[in-house]
């Protein structure tokens, strides 16, 4: 009979006590409390104990950074308040472990485990009466959870076209498209998350009118919701192919579970793909489709994947990559025609494809702000303070142009973490906290067992500094203009992409 055998917890038991001098200002010390995975952090001159893994993707916190009285993971900038383990900032949703420490001496002690602290129970005239959402993605969600953890305790409806309750839309492209990541991983909370906090999801519901001046919008289905406060974040909508056969059945469009399903079951039964597309979505699910086994084949119009976002450099390097794991790039030209098992490029070649996956980009879905007479221009124009020229509405997410301080212009970013941070903002700006939106934009982007972090927006730039070396894809890369440094992209360089976003922060003023 064989004997399983657990590996020992990672360090120092925390609970026998260390040396306070083990420990420099801002640093971290890897160690368990009860066999659980604990960070004993210095910061200011107190001590701290945390859980040790982010609740994100359980990302090693011990080598991330220690700023503003969090400690942020180093995979996707997620950060963890210290004396209280809260996620502050996302795409961490859940709390770490927290316990209270101790110092006799020159030792410091972890204690016993610490609840997290209840909010207390706003009050006050001027809170909005009930609060409308209308997106159920990563800003809507951000949203409504925040509106519970500041204390408000008013009715918080959100109102979702999609059939399913918020979930991890990053991975329906990358691990759980690639058959790596289970379903049962993507909701973002269970439902009773939903009921214990009284967030009411009106799922499957399309928001057909919105009324700013009666405080109220329409659904198709007829029903009519007051609101208080409201907060737009219906996202983007897939950029559709204009070419003939583009509808067939075997076209397909990567935005929502129901479509990741769709393109799943379709691969079961395909053994040739082609990607229309050399962006994010394209390449990421060019990679889920190789790893599925089937043949893929990549078009697009630009001569280098990726290269203007990162570069003909590192965008050589992505290609090279998908290359080596059997992805065939047909790049310079565009798709003429969609046949049943073919695909036929303005080149004139034909190429086969049992499925075609597009993902030529998406159009902010502004037809209900435009409608209601919101500004509009490339999405909803906010201010700093998330909020459209109508008082009391607010934008977040894809569906929002917002005056970026970093880039000094005004910009809309199609990213999760954005969204996310956006809806937090924007939840406590509709309880009157006037929170100026000045986080730095960030976003991975992951291509087989290679991850690419951004910091930063750079949407033009004039020179490049290379930090490292693209080719060895081990890099850091920092974009500028005019001197001024606006963006830095990293591969397999963690803290320096922590460093680049913090540097960003000072920089302007928010941390």
């Amino acid at each position: 009979m064989s004997e399983t055998r657990q590996s020992p917890p990672p360090g120092p038991d925390l609970s026998q006590g260390i040396d306070a001098a083990a420990l420099a200002e801002d640093g971290m010390l890897l160690g368990h409390v009860g066999g659980e995975p604990a960070l004993l952090v210095r910061h200011q001159g107190e001590f701290f104990a945390l859980g040790a893994l982010c609740t994100h993707y359980g990302g090693p916190l011990a080598e991330g950074i220690v700023a503003q009285g969090a400690v942020r993971c180093p995979w996707h900038h997620a950060c963890f308040n210290l004396r209280t383990g809260a996620a502050d900032r996302p795409p961490a949703l859940a709390p770490l472990a927290c316990w209270r420490v101790e110092r006799s001496g020159e030792r410091v002690f972890a204690r016993e485990r610490r609840a997290l602290p209840a909010p207390a129970p706003l009050s006050g005239p001027d809170l909005p009466a009930s609060i409308a959402i209308i997106g159920g993605g990563a800003a809507g969600h951000a949203a409504a959870e925040t509106l519970r953890r500041e204390g408000y305790a008013g009715p918080v409806r959100m109102f979702s076209a999609d059939s399913a309750a918020p979930y991890d839309r990053p991975n329906l492209s990358k691990d759980y498209l690639a058959g790596t990541a289970p379903e049962e991983w993507l909701p973002l909370r269970p439902p009773e998350f939903y009921r214990d906090n009284e967030i009411a999801l009106h799922l499957d519901t399309r928001v057909t009118a919105l009324d700013p001046e009666r405080r109220e919008l329409r659904c198709a289905d007829g029903s009519r919701h007051a609101f208080g406060a409201l907060l737009l974040a219906s996202g983007a909508e897939p950029v559709r192919l204009p070419v003939p056969g583009a509808e067939q059945p075997h076209v397909f469009y990567l935005r929502s579970l129901a479509d990741s399903r769709a393109l799943i079951a379709a691969a079961a039964g395909a053994r040739r793909a082609v990607v229309v597309g050399a962006g994010f979505i394209g390449l990421e699910v060019a990679a889920a489709l190789r790893k599925r086994g089937l043949d893929v084949r990549v078009t697009a119009p630009e001569r280098v994947p990726m290269e203007r976002l990162f570069g003909a450099e590192i965008g050589g390097l992505v290609r090279r990559l998908h290359e080596q794991n059997g992805v065939v790039f047909d790049l310079g030209t565009t798709v003429a025609a969609i046949a049943d098992n073919t695909v036929r490029l303005a080149t004139g070649a034909v190429v086969p494809a049992d499925l075609v996956v597009v993902g030529i980009g998406v159009r902010p879905a502004t037809a209900l702000a435009e409608a209601a007479g919101l500004a509009v221009d490339r999405g909803v124009l906010v201010n700093e303070y998330l909020e459209t020229s109508r008082p009391g509405i607010f934008a977040a997410g894809d569906v929002a142009r917002w005056p970026d301080p970093l880039s000094g212009e005004r910009i809309r970013v199609e990213h999760w973490v954005v969204a996310e941070r956006q809806g937090q903002s924007a939840a406590r700006n509709m309880l009157g906290r006037r929170e100026r939106f000045a986080a730095v934009p960030f976003f991975w982007s992951q291509h087989y067992d290679m991850t690419i972090s951004y910091v930063g927006h750079a949407e033009e730039w004039d020179e490049v500094a290379v930090k490292g070396d693209i080719a060895a894809a081990d890099c850091a890369v920092t974009y500028r203009r005019g001197g001024r440094d606006l963006a830095v992209a990293t591969i397999a360089r963690d803290r320096d992409s922590l460093d680049a976003e913090r540097a960003f922060e000072q920089r302007i003023g928010a941390g």
